[in-house]
């Protein structure tokens, strides 16, 4: 975990809910994104993104993103949603993440999200801020 924590210095818990797992009996495959969102939400309150949104009407939408499932959870258990940046454009991001399992001492999922900066008052991409693409720069992973 110490070393999850030192590769993921923003990093959000997750406890698994019971009502999370389906009839296989183990967190059901929809419910990674929502922990993704979770996640996504956290870094960008963490970095600054949503008080520049509120104040600039320019934001992130998510255009696309994917789960790689490796290895399955189940209740009971408390996850650690990582963030990274692996992609910085002037319009987009690409945010990847880790899920590390407490019980099971180690990473079971990885997803990624594309970001794209839009403006939400004239209904169009937009450029990055530059002053959240200086906190996103803190976290990017190469």
């Amino acid at each position: 975990m110490d070393a999850f924590k030192r590769d993921f210095p923003i990093h959000t818990p997750i406890r698994v809910a019971w009502g999370e797992m389906d009839a296989l009996q183990h967190v059901n495959n929809v419910v990674y994104f929502r922990y993704f969102e979770t996640a996504r939400i956290d870094f960008f309150h963490q970095i600054g993104l949503m008080k520049e949104m509120q104040a600039t009407g320019i934001g992130p939408i998510l255009a696309q993103t994917q789960c790689r499932f490796k290895r399955p959870v189940t209740f009971p258990d408390t996850l650690h949603v990582g963030t990274l940046i692996k992609d910085l454009q002037d319009d987009r991001f690409t945010m990847e993440y880790h899920i590390f399992s407490e019980s099971q001492q180690c990473i079971t999922t990885i997803g990624s999200a594309e970001v794209v900066v839009f403006d939400f008052k004239n209904q169009c991409k937009a450029t990055l801020p530059a002053a959240i693409r200086a906190q996103l720069e803190q976290y990017s992973a190469g």
